[in-house]
């Protein structure tokens, strides 16, 4: 379960407190599909942040599988995010100094020494339709094929809890398709929990639910 209970985020800008979200009550349920919407500035990206704990808020809380992420340390959040959590940023957040392989890798050398990890990256590039190109760097991919890597690399700790952000945003309707179908059998499969921004409609019509942010409050909530 996800619960996010009175989340308020405020930034200072110019010396002024600036009001990104403001008492987000949310609730996610097991193996739920959800799609945050809404305008460019409406807080998208700074909601699925702190539902994923990369962030604190200003006020109220989230609970992560029954963990209040502000009693703990930075430290003990990105233990937990290492063993429940996988997210996908919009801009790849690729390392450029390491091969795809390497790329998938880390996370799963970050959860302990063990041989089978890298047959393990090798076998989530080839879910991702990428096997022949570990050894590649982010500079010699396209596009879809970094979206693609850093998707398997969000897998490769196997999570509860999958977040992405605008995931399709920079690709062609391609390579969105097949990033949709991974993302569709991540939750599917291994009954992962996806909460995913963005602006692309084949992902927001394949969504259980869609929460529409307006100007950082929940404007609406949809179920399919």
């Amino acid at each position: 379960m996800l619960i996010a209970k009175n989340l308020t985020h405020r930034y200072t800008s110019g010396g002024r407190p600036l009001e990104v979200l403001t008492e987000i009550d949310l609730t996610i349920a097991p193996g739920e599909f959800v799609a945050v919407v809404g305008p460019s500035g409406s807080g998208k990206t700074t909601l699925l942040g702190l539902l994923a704990g990369l962030d604190l808020p200003t006020e109220g809380t989230v609970e992560l599988d029954g963990v209040d992420l502000s009693a703990l340390s930075e430290d003990g959040r990105a233990r937990l995010r290492a063993a429940k959590v996988g997210f996908v940023f919009q801009s790849f957040q690729l390392l450029s100094t390491l091969t795809a392989h390497e790329n998938v890798l880390l996370p799963l050398e970050l959860l302990g020494d063990d041989r089978r990890h890298g047959e393990a990256a090798h076998q989530l590039l080839d879910r991702v339709g990428l096997g022949v190109r570990g050894h590649h760097y982010p500079t010699q991919l396209s596009g879809g094929e970094q979206q693609r890597v850093a998707l398997a690399r969000a897998l490769a700790n196997e999570p509860r809890f999958l977040f992405a952000d605008e995931p399709t945003g920079n690709l062609d309707r391609a390579n969105g398709a097949h990033v949709l179908e991974l993302l569709e059998r991540a939750n599917r499969d291994t009954g992962a929990t996806v909460v995913l921004v963005t602006h692309d409609p084949a992902l927001t019509a394949s969504a259980h639910r869609v929460v529409r942010l307006d100007d950082g409050r929940i404007a609406s909530e949809e179920r399919r």
